[in-house]
C-alpha cells in the first residue's frame, strides 16, 4: 500500500508554479509533502523567496483527484514512484540541485553499480555503432550500467548492446508511461525491464512527449551518471545538452572525435575544441579513464595501431628511453639530464603521446607506456 506521502507529493508537483526547486523549498520549511499540502498557502510568508502567487494552487482538489488516479495507474502497470525526499532517487542524481522531485520507474536500478550514459544522434553512421560495439566488447568483463534516451541511432544501438554483453541498461523517457516514443522502441523497452533494467522518468503518466520535455529528460542522463559519452552529435544537437548538464554536475565528459566535414561529428568536434569533453583517442585509454574494473585483456584499439610496425625515429627512440627511464619526470627536469633545450623536446614528446608511446601528466610530466 502506497503511503499518503506520494499521494501529496504528486498533488503538490501537480500545481502551477511547483517546480522541483520550490517543491524542496516547502518540503525543507514544513517537512513532508503531506504538511506542506496542508500549510503551504496558509503560512507562505515563512518561505524564503515565494510569494502569494506561487502558493495559490496549493490545496487545489483537481490535484488530489489527479493524484489518486496516478497512483491508481501505477500500481496497475507496476510501476515504482521514487520521492527525492525519502532518498529514493538514484545517489549521483539527488546531488544535483534541479533533481526531479518525483520519479516513476519500471524495472530495477542498482543503485551500486558505476553508471555511464552514453549519447548520440539519431543519425548514427557505421563509424559510432563500431566505436559501442567495441566499447561494449572491451568492457564485457565490467560491472557497470549504462544510461540513454531510448531514442533511435545511438541510443538504440546503446541499449541494444548493453542486453547483448548483458549489462543492466536505463532508458529514461521524454514522456509519461501512457506513451512509448518512439513506437518503434515499443519492444526494446519491454526487452530492458525483462533484462534486469529499468525505464524512468519524472514525467506523469498523461504527459505526452513533446518536445520541450527531452531537454528536460537529458539533466537526467546526465545527472545519474559519473560519465556522460558523447558518441556522435551535430552542433546544437540533443546531445550536446546532456554533455552541458554534465559539465553544470561536475561529472566527466568524454566525446568521440571524427572528420571536420562528417556532419555527425561536428557537436562531438565542438565539445572537444571547447574543453567541454575529453576526447576518446582509443577505447583502451577511455576505460583507463572511467576507471572500469577488469577490463579483457586484449583491448581493441579505437584507432588501432601494431607496435612492431612503429619506427621511432632517433630522436624519438633517445627522448622514449630516457622517458622510460625516468617515470614522471618533468620536461625541465629532463631538458637538463639530457642537455637538450625543452623547446626541442616538446614537439618529439607529442609525436610519442599521438604514438601512444608516452602519456603526459598535470606539471608537465611523462611517462612511457
Amino acid at each position: 500500500m502506497i503511503s499518503e506521502e506520494y499521494f501529496y507529493a504528486i498533488a503538490l508537483r501537480e500545481c502551477s508554479h511547483i517546480g522541483d526547486i520550490n517543491f524542496h523549498k516547502l518540503i525543507r520549511n514544513f517537512g513532508s509533502a503531506q504538511e506542506a499540502w496542508k500549510r503551504g498557502k496558509k503560512e507562505y510568508k515563512k518561505l524564503d523567496g515565494m510569494g502569494l502567487k506561487t502558493v495559490s494552487d496549493i490545496g487545489n482538489e483537481e490535484h488530489l483527484k489527479f493524484a489518486e488516479r496516478e497512483l491508481e495507474f501505477c500500481e496497475r502497470n507496476a510501476i515504482q514512484i521514487k520521492l527525492r525526499h525519502l532518498g529514493e532517487a538514484p545517489t549521483l542524481l539527488n546531488e544535483c540541485m534541479d533533481a526531479p522531485a518525483i520519479l516513476y520507474q519500471k524495472g530495477n536500478i542498482n543503485d551500486s553499480l558505476q553508471k555511464l550514459s552514453i549519447v548520440g544522434t539519431r543519425n548514427m553512421t557505421t563509424y559510432g555503432q563500431q566505436f559501442i560495439e567495441d566499447f561494449f566488447g572491451a568492457t564485457q568483463s565490467a560491472a557497470y550500467a549504462s544510461v540513454s534516451g531510448l531514442a533511435l541511432g545511438i541510443d538504440k544501438e546503446v541499449h541494444e548492446q548493453s542486453i547483448r554483453h548483458q549489462k543492466p541498461t536505463i532508458a529514461v523517457l521524454a514522456h509519461g508511461f501512457q506513451f512509448l516514443y518512439p513506437a518503434k522502441n515499443r519492444k526494446l523497452s519491454e526487452k530492458i525491464v525483462q533484462e534486469g533494467g529499468a525505464l524512468l522518468t519524472e514525467f506523469n503518466s498523461s504527459r505526452k512527449p513533446d518536445r520541450e520535455n527531452f531537454i528536460q529528460r537529458n539533466r537526467i542522463v546526465a545527472g545519474i551518471s559519473s560519465s556522460t559519452i558523447v558518441v556522435e552529435t551535430g552542433f546544437g544537437g540533443g546531445s550536446v545538452s546532456t554533455a552541458a548538464f554534465a559539465n553544470d554536475y561536475n561529472r566527466d565528459v568524454f566525446a568521440l572525435p571524427g572528420k571536420i566535414t562528417d556532419v555527425c561529428s561536428q557537436g562531438c568536434n565542438q565539445l572537444i575544441f571547447h574543453n567541454k569533453a575529453t576526447a576518446i583517442s582509443t577505447v583502451k585509454d577511455l576505460i583507463n579513464m572511467l576507471g572500469l574494473n577488469n577490463p579483457q585483456e586484449k583491448i581493441e584499439e579505437l584507432f588501432p595501431y601494431s607496435e612492431t610496425l612503429i619506427q621511432l625515429t632517433e630522436n624519438q627512440k633517445f627522448i622514449y628511453q630516457s622517458i622510460k627511464e625516468n617515470p614522471q619526470i618533468s620536461l625541465d627536469d629532463l631538458g637538463q639530464k639530457i642537455d637538450i633545450p625543452s623547446h626541442k623536446i616538446l614537439p618529439i614528446i607529442l609525436e610519442l603521446e599521438l604514438l601512444g608511446k608516452v602519456k603526459s601528466f598535470s606539471g608537465r610530466q611523462f611517462i612511457a607506456n
